[in-house]
């Protein structure tokens, strides 16, 4: 049996939406009290096993690179000075078993593009999309564990999914999906990418995070670009489901968009309040400012 072993982060957006902040420096290291969310995604990440974090990034996203990479000056400088503690903190971003891959994406093309840039390094093996705009806090086991297991059990992809409300389904891709015996399991019937409201099948909304077998490649090859003339994943996961099975997973834990200044502002809130280092001192801020 294939493990997944390997995960695919697109990082090559622009981050309109946090402009001025990410007019030089990425969205996905925007941070959530004192760690950027690329770092919480990579996190889950290898806390589900993977093993190869796959970047796919532009140009303007030298950064996360650097991020990931190794610190020498800075390094040096906490251990002259006996900082173990922080030392600890930088030599652990990257575990030693981890490789980091990094792909450039010549033209933002969309997500499904991005994906398809991974081919060479993924062949044909099954891996995981994770979007870092999407927070997932579960406490546990993180949501792409929870995926990777199913995955491993069903041996088809498996699409994170939540009901949303039914005004924002055009800002999600939204699934048709039949129950299984598994209540957290639906097996999908039909995808379609930002709906109008009066148009949408359910409110089941496909959220960031996907495991997907290698034949969602193929698929990717032959599909048209389609909403906002780009190439969507989920236009490619409609051509999958002709071919084999697809199942929508409804995850445990609580999902932050931090693609959006309110999701941001409210993850950067309930991460602080189980900070070690500020969550007393901010709980009290907070009640003395009433909130």
């Amino acid at each position: 049996m294939i493990k997944v072993t390997k995960a695919v982060f697109p990082v090559a957006g622009q981050g309109t939406r946090f402009l001025p902040a990410t007019k030089a420096n990425p969205k996905e290291m925007l941070p959530i009290v004192d760690k950027p969310l690329i770092q919480y995604a990579a996190e889950e990440a290898v806390a589900a096993g993977i093993t190869e974090l796959i970047f796919i990034t532009g140009r303007t996203k030298r950064s996360i690179t650097d991020h990931f990479d190794k610190a020498y000056e800075l390094e040096t400088e906490l251990e002259k000075k006996g900082k173990t503690q922080k030392l600890d903190v930088v030599r652990s971003i990257v575990p030693e078993n981890v490789t980091c891959i990094y792909i450039r994406q010549s033209e933002p093309l969309g997500l499904g593009h991005a994906v398809l840039c991974a081919k060479p390094v993924i062949g044909n093996e099954p891996f995981a999309v994770i979007l870092p705009d999407d927070l997932i806090d579960d406490g546990l086991r993180g949501a792409t564990k929870q995926m990777v297991d199913k995955y491993e059990r069903q041996r088809k992809s498996v699409i994170a999914c939540m009901n949303v409300p039914r005004e924002d389904t055009n800002k999600y891709g939204i699934v048709e999906a039949i129950p299984t015996d598994d209540s957290s399991l639906f097996k999908i019937s039909s995808i379609v990418e930002k709906p109008k409201p009066e148009n949408a099948p359910t409110t089941l909304g496909v959220v960031g995070r996907y495991v997907l077998s290698p034949e969602i490649f193929y698929c990717l090859e032959d599909t048209p670009r389609g909403e906002g003339n780009e190439i969507q994943l989920t236009d490619a996961i409609s051509l999958l489901l002709n071919k084999e099975s697809v199942y929508a997973f409804e995850f445990e834990g609580t999902r932050y968009d931090c693609g959006s200044k309110l999701g941001y502002m409210q993850a950067s809130v309930e991460y602080a309040l189980k900070d070690d280092d500020i969550s007393s001192e901010f709980n009290n801020y907070l009640k003395e400012r009433n909130i």
